[in-house]
């Protein structure tokens, strides 16, 4: 399999509910940060990218699109490599994206429960080092985030490249790949509430293992997340 899609938005754009809406559009899986935490050894492959020796094909040889935190740091080196692959950069305003980011991803708590694990390493090398280096700055995070949104609206013809929002539903995302759009709501998950799942799932007796690298034996842990 061979990525079809490039999620270029930053994680708390929708890109939970993206996955699944690219899962029923392209019949085949999404990777996603949940893909990061639920395969054994894709954070040391992502450990690897960092340092600059990225495996894309052992990251994405099972998904036909990827959104999210971390490849969404990639997008660049990854439309290189998959040149046919079009481009979907998710966005929403920028003050509440980084309100939203606060109070979860970026937030205390995540913070505390990353300390001295392998994710926790991960996350700073593919993600903050990207941002500045100190998610809560929120100045800071707010220029990398609008910056970062021009450098792909810039990069691509518009015929690779579609700017979406969640709010555009299926149609235009369904337009752009060229297949029909499905007959159901739009997927609308991950809420600040549905989050607190996450948190739970850390604390959890697997939490320690799969922060590590060792995988939750499910491939995607999005269903038992989110």
């Amino acid at each position: 399999m061979t990525l079809k899609v490039i999620g270029a938005g930053f994680g708390r754009t929708g890109t939970a509910s993206l996955k699944l809406a690219l899962e029923k559009l392209l019949g085949a899986p999404c990777y996603h940060m949940s893909e990061v935490l639920g395969n054994a050894g894709h954070i040391d492959l992502w450990l690897d990218a960092a340092a600059g020796e990225p495996d894309w094909k052992a990251i994405f040889g099972d998904y036909a699109a990827t959104v999210d935190f971390p490849a969404s740091n990639y997008w660049r080196e990854l439309s290189e490599v998959y040149t046919d692959a079009k481009i979907v950069l998710s966005v929403r305003n920028a003050e509440r994206w980084a309100t939203s980011t606060q109070e979860t991803i970026f937030s205390k708590t995540l913070k505390e429960l990353t300390v001295g694990t392998k994710w926790g390493r991960m996350l700073k090398a593919t993600i903050d080092d990207f941002l500045g280096g100190d998610v809560n700055d929120r100045a800071a995070i707010v220029s990398a985030f609008n910056a970062h949104n021009e450098a792909v609206k810039a990069a691509f013809d518009p015929d690779r490249l579609l700017v979406f929002e969640a709010k555009d539903g299926w149609a235009p995302l369904a337009s752009f790949l060229g297949v029909d759009t499905p007959d159901e709501p739009y997927p609308h998950i991950n809420s600040k509430e549905e989050f607190d799942s996450v948190f739970d799932m850390l604390r959890s007796p697997i939490g320690a293992a799969v922060m590590n690298g060792e995988g939750a034996g499910v491939g995607s842990m999005h269903d038992e997340i989110f």
